[in-house]
């Protein structure tokens, strides 16, 4: 009888095997697969696959309005997120305002 060591040694050649058969077998069943898909109009639905929506994959969260914080001469508003406004800009470089006059 083989001791432990030596079964360990042959499952691992046996394992090398497997894989080298199943990569030399895999383009040949996937062109088949395909053919067949392509032959009987299947879609993934009929083949039992789930859509990603359906797995219970979730959407981004809602996004809250955030809240004013500026308010220009005209009724413009900005939040104080991300790039200022045009309006913003144009008053602070041309007429020399400060963005803290228009805090809401």
């Amino acid at each position: 009888m083989a001791s432990y060591q030596e079964l360990l040694a042959q499952r691992a050649i046996l394992e090398k095997q497997i894989e080298a058969a199943r990569q030399a077998e895999l383009s040949e069943v996937i062109a088949r697969v395909k053919q067949l898909i392509a032959e009987y109009g299947l879609t993934a639905a009929d083949l039992g696959f789930k859509m990603a929506g359906a797995m219970g994959m979730v959407a981004g969260k809602i996004r809250v309005p955030v809240a004013v914080k500026y308010r220009g001469p005209n009724g413009e508003t900005w939040s104080g997120r991300g790039k200022p406004p045009n309006w913003l800009t144009r008053l602070e470089t041309e007429e020399g305002r400060h963005r803290d006059e228009f805090l809401v």
